[in-house]
């Protein structure tokens, strides 16, 4: 259920998507208070679980992680017990950044981050194919990233 919020509300959170490590002193110049209320406000935001948490952006090229691949995935039913089997299992692997439950074509979409494509395979093969339920993946390999934002437009 959505947050009821206000304009200074949807101002803290654009100053603080574009920089979370802003003093409080400093993001309350930007948005227009005094440090104590736009302190109170930023801890009712994370108390409503608006602002989940803090995180740092990594540059995956640089960390060695260059290679971002989407793979459709496809169980053999859509019972309770074989899609939480799947959550479960893609929960425990570091390399699987995103998963989607899908309408659709497909049962989840996955984003993944490897160093390359023999990383890549090895991976599908050794984690992703083994895991109970999955009838079949199809792989599509990112040629170039073209925007990276993680700010939602709260205008």
């Amino acid at each position: 259920m959505p947050i009821e919020m206000d304009h200074t509300d949807r101002r803290i959170l654009e100053c603080l998507q574009k920089d979370g490590r802003l003093q409080n002193v400093d993001l309350a110049r930007k948005v227009g208070l005094s440090p104590s209320p736009c302190l109170r406000r930023v801890r009712q935001l994370e108390e409503s679980g608006v602002i989940e948490r803090y995180v740092a952006l990594v540059n995956p090229v640089k960390a060695g992680m260059g290679l971002t691949l989407y793979v459709r995935v496809w169980l053999t039913g859509q019972d309770t017990g074989t899609v939480d089997h799947f959550i479960s299992e893609i929960n425990a692997l570091p390399q699987v950044l995103e998963c989607y439950l899908m309408a659709g074509d497909c049962d989840f979409l996955l984003r993944i981050v490897t160093s390359d494509l023999d990383e890549y395979r090895n991976f599908q093969i050794r984690h992703l194919t083994r895991i109970r339920g999955v009838q079949s993946v199809k792989t599509e390999i990112s040629l170039q990233q073209i925007k990276r934002t993680m700010e939602l437009p709260l205008r």
